[in-house]
């Protein structure tokens, strides 16, 4: 009796819902091999060989044999635990995307995903009477000797590393292979990162830090999942606290996690974590060289990575045994993914940590509003850091009224320093002392018009202003990329000499700073000149050197960190980020105004912080000058509340683009015919997006509002299915939108 072939569901990495089904493979005897599910395999799709995983259920036994395809190859690698399995599942559930695009982010490195012959490698031939290979009639010479005084029968030795320490060339290592003195063979690398010291006591913990530590190292232990939030004031040492927890997960043989907003910009984090265990932790992030990349993968399946600091990505990574999972600045909007599969970094890790029974704590000295009504809610505990570490106080903040004191013209043109905040420079300087001023605008100038007829410099593929950086002599989209040089006269009435910069970029404030105070070493952060991990530690060590004594920066130098000789900290337009469509607006001004005033006074001199305002009664400035975080907190989930927007209720937004405008209308105007009826909810437009035009596509957006207790993925699932979007338009959903562009 013939034995019906065996099949199996394969998850592959194209943007489809669910698995497909295949023929298991054949082994050498002529018989099935069978998988498990987390294999990862190569499957034929089409014309292509795609890696895919063993999916769990079983393959649909009605399907023709003859419609099967049969299963390539099988990777060496681990299979993927039934957690992360699950975890892809579950995001993509979540936030409606295709599971295949989901588990294409955890096998982000294909690679990795390929069986390793391995390198060549030498060792000592060990026979003959004496122990001793046959040499025959040949001489050893003095070269070949030195190689084998070297080379050992345990073998290790690669042709050029053999070479080098016997200090001759490459051909004596061949010819004594060739002689049977020594032997080649293959060897997989084993990829793997140091494993840090462990039991090396660390910085001295104040009380409160104390107490933290060990109820987060109680928690690891325990191997069970719990969310905590570390909310501690900027300098508090919330690092020092989640350290502790980091070297309990290891001690315990569990893996660990930490999610940063911008790794590649946090030089000063990694240095403290080298500092602490003697040695650096995986990175993951898009610097990261594709060798680099594959041996942190394949590490990490491997559990041979015991703490991974990352990006976003991060999270989607293969853990062996995942047992703790920090996220640091928790509040920042970075960890939201706003392509491809839309996600949030922070709420998925609270999800992966669940799955992996293991705690996960979430720090910051500005936590989220949804992160502080779950901890009302009882849905996270939290631990508290009141005050900062090694007894220094947090800075005084002043407000500037720019109605009042409004800065004076320069010769080169308007000023953007009151007088007030010159002073402040000036005095901060003359003490020795560090200042830095802060403008969360890139370039030189936002616009670029000109005077004659008042024709405005736009983005040719986007609803955006062209930015003007001078020290690159070009105007570029912080949209699209598109670049191009400042023209010499208008485009549209070709006047000559008439293209006049309009607003203040950092570049400009810098320009400023060095006509103001010419003794000054000005230096400019921000994410233009702040392109790799490498440029970021110069600039760092710079400034802790005190060879930069007034510092230029964006929100790249509110990332946590620490300058000790810098005492004043100035912002050039506090308002900036207040107004405009975004729900969240007051929220990510106080969060970045707050963390950008932490920079001052962190060690033993006090700290001061201006901010230049149009505004000084908003809410948000108030409670900065005050230093009241938690009044800022419910006079804004107040807002929220009487307008049942998150956290108080559901957001889904629905982007709809085209290359024509019509064609899109068209089916916009459809899906509107189309909106459902539903208690507890409605769907707001469509309308155009504040980007109408970006990247050379028109975009409409809908906005479905629900009650908290209705789920708005399943209002989107069965409205957009009622309808099949044309092949040049794209419909995305954006569940718990975090931007509205």
């Amino acid at each position: 009796m013939n034995r019906q072939p065996l099949r199996c569901r394969v998850q592959v990495i194209l943007p489809i819902e669910k698995p497909y089904d295949y023929l298991l493979p054949y082994g050498p005897d002529g018989t099935q091999i069978e998988l498990e599910p987390g294999q990862i395999v190569m499957v034929p799709v089409g014309r292509r060989t795609l890696p895919g995983v063993v999916w769990d259920g079983a393959a649909d036994e009605n399907v023709p044999l003859k419609k099967l395809k049969e299963i390539i190859g099988v990777s060496e690698v681990p299979p993927l635990r039934e957690e992360l399995r699950k975890f892809v599942e579950w995001v993509a559930n979540y936030t409606l995307s295709p599971q295949g695009s989901v588990l294409k982010m955890a096998l982000s490195v294909p690679q990795a995903l390929e069986n390793l012959v391995g390198q060549k490698l030498y060792r000592l031939v060990v026979g003959g009477e004496n122990g001793e290979a046959d040499v025959g009639n040949s001489r050893l010479t003095s070269a070949r000797q030195k190689v084998i005084d070297v080379v050992t029968d345990s073998g290790g030795w690669t042709s050029a590393d053999l070479a080098r320490e016997a200090g001759v060339s490459s051909s004596v290592v061949k010819g004594l292979e060739k002689l049977g003195l020594i032997e080649s063979y293959f060897e997989a690398p084993d990829f793997f990162f140091p494993r840090p010291e462990l039991d090396v006591k660390g910085p001295e913990l104040s009380p409160d830090q104390k107490v933290a530590a060990d109820d987060l190292a109680i928690r690891v232990q325990d191997r069970t999942f719990s969310t905590v939030v570390l909310d501690g004031v900027t300098g508090s040492g919330k690092t020092e606290v989640y350290f502790e927890a980091v070297e309990a997960a290891m001690k315990e043989g569990r893996q660990a996690l930490v999610l940063l907003p911008e790794i590649a910009l946090s030089s000063q984090w990694l240095d403290r974590f080298k500092k602490r265990f003697g040695v650096a932790p995986a990175e993951w992030h898009s610097d990261l060289t594709p060798a680099l990349r594959r041996k942190t993968w394949r590490a990490v399946a491997a559990g041979k990575a015991p703490v991974v600091v990352g990006a976003r990505s991060a999270l989607m990574l293969p853990y062996r045994d995942l047992g703790l999972i920090i996220v640091d600045e928790e509040h920042e909007g970075s960890f939201k993914q706003e392509d491809g599969v839309y996600y949030h970094a922070r709420d998925m890790a609270v999800v992966r940590a669940k799955g992996c029974d293991c705690p996960i704590v979430l720090a910051s000295a500005t936590p989220a509003l949804e992160t502080m009504v779950n901890v009302q809610n009882g849905r996270y505990e939290r631990l508290i850091l009141p005050g900062r570490h090694g007894g220094a106080g947090m800075p005084d903040v002043e407000l500037i009224d720019l109605r009042f004191d409004k800065p004076e013209r320069l010769q080169s043109g308007p000023g953007w320093l009151s007088q007030a905040l010159r002073g402040a420079i000036r005095q901060t300087l003359e003490a020795g002392e560090q200042a830095m001023l802060f403008l969360n605008r890139r370039g030189y100038a936002p616009l670029t018009l000109c005077r004659t007829c008042g024709h405005r410099l736009q983005c040719p593929h986007c609803t955006a202003w062209l930015v003007e950086h001078r020290r690159f002599r070009r105007l570029q989209c912080h949209h699209c990329g598109f670049a191009a040089a400042l023209p010499e006269k208008c485009p549209s009435c070709e006047a000559e000499d008439s293209l006049v910069p309009c607003g203040p970029g950092v570049e400009r404030i810098v320009e400023e700073a060095k006509l103001l105070f010419p003794e000054a070493n000005v230096a400019l952060m921000a994410s233009d000149t702040m392109t790799t991990p490498t440029a970021t530690k110069e600039m760092v060590d710079r400034i802790q050197n005190r060879e930069v004594n007034l510092l230029v920066g964006t929100q790249v130098v509110a990332k946590g960190y620490h300058f000790p000789y810098l005492t004043l900290v100035g912002v050039v337009d506090a308002d900036l980020g207040l107004f405009g469509g975004d729900l969240r607006a007051a929220e990510r001004t106080f969060q970045l105004l707050h963390q950008v005033a932490g920079r001052a006074g962190r060690a033993e001199h006090k700290g001061r912080v201006l901010l230049q305002t149009s505004d000084p009664k908003h809410p948000v400035m108030q409670t900065l000058k005050e230093g009241d975080r938690d009044k800022f907190l419910e006079i804004e989930a107040e807002t929220r509340a009487r307008g049942h927007l998150p956290p108080f209720g559901r957001l889904a937004a629905v982007i709809v683009s085209g290359p024509d405008e019509g064609e899109l209308d068209n089916f916009c105007a459809s899906l509107a015919r189309s909106i459902p009826q539903i208690d507890g909810a409605q769907i707001l437009g469509p309308a155009p997006a504040p980007l109408a035009l970006l990247r050379g596509k028109f975009r409409r957006r809908f906005l479905i509002m629900s009650k908290k207790s209705i789920a708005p993925q399943g209002i989107a699932r069965s409205w957009l299915g009622q309808l099949k979007a044309p092949s040049r338009i794209k419909v995305v959903v954006d569940v718990d939108p975090y931007s509205f562009l």
